[in-house]
């Protein structure tokens, strides 16, 4: 079974990745380096952004 395409951009998740201090190892050692926790604090941080933009987008 192949891969789905991802959802966020790989420039999205960096900038996340920036922002909760685990971009370093994925420059350094890819993805796959990260830990499960820190997956889940993107997630939860994708979506976090997601919301506010939507909130955002409903007051204009």
């Amino acid at each position: 079974m192949g891969r789905r395409g991802g959802i966020m951009s790989e420039q999205f998740k960096l900038e996340v990745a920036k922002e909760l201090g685990f971009y370093d190892t994925v420059k350094n050692e890819g993805w796959g380096a990260i830990t499960t926790r820190d997956a889940g604090n993107l997630v939860k941080r994708a979506i976090q952004i997601a919301e506010e933009a939507l909130a955002k987008q409903k007051t204009e």
